[in-house]
């Protein structure tokens, strides 16, 4: 089985956890696949995208160039699949190939878990909240930046967090 060693998206080398590349043979034909766990950073950015262009760097030094499409895979972890279809399977000969009748799948998720992955890269989301708060701190609040409300704020919830769990 050929291992990856590393994944560059439209030119961006990406943080992989885990992954699997293989050929996939249907009634259809051949595609190249690749299924990636990565973070929900790399997920959210291209989950709307249907074209990228991606180079693969296998541990035996081997070098994949190609215009892959992109799907963002149901399941506990972030996971990506990129595939592009295949004139000639015989040029990937060095990649295991499954047919759709296998029952052969690598199961990704084993061994890593959502805490893990977040400590290399944790998403930020948006929030809005609703607070009644005497005017003078609105007041305060309003005049200061946002960066620095985020902080302040992610500060706050983070030592009142510890202290819940202690």
């Amino acid at each position: 089985m050929a291992e990856v060693k590393s994944v560059k998206i439209d030119g961006e080398i990406i943080h992989i956890f885990k992954s699997a590349i293989y050929v996939f043979e249907a009634s259809s034909g051949f595609t190249l696949e690749l299924d990636l766990i990565v973070s929900e950073v790399v997920v959210n950015k291209y989950k709307k995208e249907d074209h990228l262009i991606i180079e693969i760097e296998l541990e035996d030094g081997r070098i994949i160039h190609s215009i892959m499409n992109v799907k963002v895979l149901a399941g506990g972890l972030p996971q990506l699949n990129l595939f592009c279809e295949l004139d000639d399977a015989d040029d990937y000969y060095f990649l295991d190939q499954v047919n759709e009748n296998d029952s052969w799948f690598s199961n990704l998720e084993e061994g890593i878990t959502i805490e893990e992955i977040r400590k290399v890269e944790m998403p930020d989301e948006t929030i809005n909240l609703k607070l009644k708060l005497p005017i003078d701190q609105v007041e305060w609040l309003k005049n200061q930046k946002k960066a620095q409300l985020n902080e302040m704020f992610k500060e706050f919830i983070y030592y009142h967090w510890k202290k819940i769990d202690q």
